[in-house]
């Protein structure tokens, strides 16, 4: 076996449908375009979601909801979670860089604390904020929470 006897495997390729070369080729005249219309013309391209004439889905659609532009969206971050680094890493505080370290928050996210699971460690947390049984928890540990 060399260069010059290498063929692809049988059947693998398909010659390309040579359009508009003549009516001989079986192809020519209307170019598989059909007769007449927009269809038939050179630079002809519908736009997204045009259904022929009929009113688009996204228009039979009722318009619902809105979006709050002044919505402040939170990463939270639950006692438990905390309570594994402070066992696994022997923390005394974490905050947004120990979290942002071990994977748990991007660096332009908001850290909201909650209050799943229980604190024994006693630890002083740095957050954006924190939920009320979150914060009885850290304080009843005898910890302490800072707001960012």
């Amino acid at each position: 076996m060399n260069l010059s006897n290498l063929k692809p495997a049988e059947g693998s390729t398909k010659n390309r449908k040579r359009i508009g070369r003549g009516t001989g080729s079986g192809r020519g005249g209307t170019s598989t375009r059909g007769h007449k219309g927009a269809g038939s013309r050179s630079g002809n391209s519908t736009k997204i979601g045009f259904e022929g004439g009929q009113m688009p889905l996204q228009r039979r659609l009722p318009k619902v909801g809105f979006k709050n532009i002044n919505r402040v969206e939170y990463v939270g971050v639950n006692l438990d979670v905390i309570q594994g680094l402070a066992e696994k890493f022997n923390l005394e505080a974490v905050d947004f860089a120990v979290l942002k370290e071990h994977g748990l928050v991007s660096k332009n996210d908001l850290v909201k604390i909650l209050g799943r699971g229980e604190l024994k460690a006693k630890l002083e947390v740095k957050a954006h904020a924190f939920t009320a049984t979150a914060q009885k928890a850290i304080e009843a540990a005898g910890g302490s929470t800072v707001k960012l």
